[in-house]
């Protein structure tokens, strides 16, 4: 059996004290938010809190059936961050999912952003919340918040070393290897990744299922790092200062916004789109955009399976997390179909 991870080794792997960590990983003051953050992470890849027992339990005679409880209020948590909202193109229809699958129920809902403050439930009443979905990337000191009180929680694409829950995602990265694997069969070679690997795991499994076929097909492509983050910004300075010799036949990008900076920046170098350089999306939110290829991502589908995730661990609160993930379509847009042949 395996030791349990100490106090002493993760603050030897964070580089913090021990008392830091004794803070940070009892939501005391004390150390700031980023040492917190990353304190917890630490903890977490390290298998801190694998050792816990499992949440959700609930003691019940063995002969009473568990009931789901739908008195209780279904907590609705976006992350404090300017592009994931209501009104997103990606992240409004999966709560539009969401909402339309609780109405069906006939659960209540909260809808609230991610407080800058540690203490979340300074103002919420956590017993009057029978669970929580969040949407988007949810910074880990409030996901060790709800985790601590036992409210069953989902998270939509998203997940977290340090939090043990449900997720539902996209199948990432096995879309993404039938997107390449299709511009490999229409005879592309020289291809490049744009995207903010940092940002999200969606992105990152895309980038890894983009990696898995030029391995497996034994492609060499030449890929710059700066092209991969931090953000939006720099990736578009870097593609107008990219020589004219390193333009690839296709940018392969982790979504669609990402695709339409790309296309934005290959056009003010006057480099035609898609016929010197074609660009690929992810997640089909762009179509006025000259885009080769993209995702249909079934928004509303991921926000309906994430509610229906939550109300199976609701009524089987002792079982094994879950980790979903929905498969989503490749669309080639038909005004471009005549350059792939």
């Amino acid at each position: 059996m395996a030791k349990r991870v100490t106090m002493q080794q993760i603050a030897d792997a964070a580089g913090v004290s021990k008392f830091a960590v004794s803070r940070a990983l009892t939501g005391k003051p004390g150390v700031s938010e980023h040492t917190r953050e990353m304190i917890v992470r630490t903890a977490g890849q390290l298998g801190y809190f694998k050792a816990e027992p499992k949440r959700f339990l609930v003691e019940a005679p063995a002969e009473q059936e568990m009931k789901i409880d739908r008195q209780g209020t279904i907590l609705i948590l976006f992350p404090n961050i300017r592009s994931q909202n209501r009104s997103s193109l990606y992240w409004g229809p999966i709560f539009d999912g969401i909402s339309a699958r609780l109405n069906e129920k006939g659960m209540d809902i909260l809808t609230l952003t991610e407080p800058s403050s540690d203490r979340m439930f300074s103002v919420l009443n956590p017993e009057a919340i029978s669970g929580i979905i969040t949407v988007g990337s949810i910074s880990t000191s409030v996901l060790l918040e709800i985790y601590r009180l036992h409210i069953p929680l989902v998270m939509v694409d998203h997940e977290d070393p340090a939090i043990h829950g449900d997720t539902v995602f996209t199948d990432n990265m096995k879309c993404m290897q039938e997107l390449v694997l299709m511009l490999v069969g229409k005879g592309y070679r020289r291809l490049k990744f744009a995207g903010e690997l940092p940002d999200a795991a969606s992105f990152r499994e895309r980038w890894l299922g983009y990696r898995s076929v030029l391995e497996e097909m034994q492609l060499q492509v030449s890929q710059q790092a700066d092209l991969l983050g931090p953000d939006l910004d720099h990736i578009r300075e870097s593609i107008i200062a990219m020589k004219m010799e390193d333009i690839p036949e296709v940018m392969v990008c982790a979504n669609d916004h990402m695709a339409a900076v790309v296309i934005g920046a290959l056009q003010s170098r006057g480099i035609e789109v898609p016929e010197r350089c074609a660009v690929t999306g992810f997640d089909n939110t762009r179509a006025d955009e000259p885009i080769l290829a993209t995702v249909h991502i079934d928004k509303e589908n991921l926000g309906r399976r994430a509610v229906d995730q939550l109300l199976g661990r609701l009524e089987h609160p002792d079982g094994p997390f879950e980790r979903k993930l929905i498969y989503s379509e490749l669309i080639i847009r038909d005004e471009y179909n005549a350059s792939l042949t």
